[in-house]
């Protein structure tokens, strides 16, 4: 963990107090939309967007609770800590599979596309989708997940930022995801959805808070910053079920793009943190239970 120099006050690496309130003040800005976003829900008669808010808010929860072992200062071991990361990366990559794929080409069929339509509007779909957010991964300054600490202690005032917009964007498909999935006719797969990214966001919460102490922040900065990283999934959850209810067209694109970006934090982000120290096997074990932990939730689900 990164210490400052005797010349340097403690303040100068996290303004504490600032990043408390401000934290604080986007959670309740997050809470009032979703609250109207429920509220909507309910009086306009509208499932799908009810789900959604639902879907994302569990998932965000469960992110928040992965951060509580650094409020008792509990680290795992960095083999546990990678193989965390291959569980994620494992239920991803099973949600992009049996829950967006999947019901893509399904949706694709029943809009009148013979297989090689659907096939190639699903295809397309996926490379939109990544291709997207790497744009927003080259626009955008970012730091990215548990690297270590670079640069002279002058930067690392602003890292938290960049963790955030990190976190942001790797949060940002599976809130789109659920929401997409939401708007499609199968519940139960939606459902299944919910909960497998549910259970990743726990160990992801987890992983986040203990990236944030990793280069000198305190427990509270850090466990507001990956609660808060939490919030952006049922935000996007409500954008996704949104702008697919505009047309029943926008489904298999929205489900495809959806996995798109899916598979692009997994590859470019996930797999090679989670390889980084030297724990492959860790790592590829966690990929594996988590891949069929998830395609189990879709099947009985399902």
């Amino acid at each position: 963990m990164s210490t400052l120099s005797s010349r340097e006050p403690s303040h100068s690496l996290s303004h504490p107090q600032f990043s408390r309130w401000l934290v604080l003040a986007i959670a309740v800005g997050v809470s009032l939309v979703l609250g109207g976003g429920v509220y909507a829900a309910i009086q306009g008669d509208m499932p799908a967007l009810l789900g959604a808010i639902l879907g994302g808010s569990a998932a965000a929860l469960a992110t928040a609770a992965g951060t509580l072992p650094v409020l008792f200062s509990w680290q795992p071991p960095q083999r546990v800590h990678d193989a965390m990361l291959g569980f994620g990366a494992g239920v991803m990559l099973a949600a992009c599979a049996f829950s967006l794929i999947i019901p893509g080409l399904d949706a694709a069929t029943q809009l009148g596309a013979g297989k090689w339509g659907a096939s190639g509007v699903v295809g397309l779909g996926i490379l939109v989708g990544a291709a997207v957010l790497l744009l927003v991964d080259r626009l955008l300054p970012h730091e990215h997940f548990i690297k270590g600490v670079e640069g002279s202690r002058s930067r690392l005032i602003k890292r938290v930022w960049l963790f955030v917009i990190a976190i942001a964007l790797h949060n940002v498909p599976e809130g789109l995801a659920i929401g997409v999935s939401f708007a499609g006719s199968d519940v139960h797969a939606a459902q299944a959805l919910a909960i497998g990214i549910s259970l990743q966001d726990i160990p992801e919460g987890l992983v986040v808070a203990l990236a944030m102490r990793s280069v000198g922040y305190g427990r509270a900065v850090s466990v507001g910053v990956a609660v808060f990283s939490g919030l952006v999934e049922p935000l996007m959850a409500m954008l996704g079920v949104l702008v697919v209810g505009v047309s029943a067209v926008l489904l298999p694109w929205g489900l495809a793009a959806a996995a798109g970006a899916m598979l692009f934090v997994i590859s470019h982000e996930i797999i090679p943190e989670s390889h980084r120290q030297g724990h492959e096997s860790w790592a590829t074990g966690g990929l594996m239970i988590g891949f069929v932990l998830m395609m189990l939730l879709d099947t009985a689900l399902g």
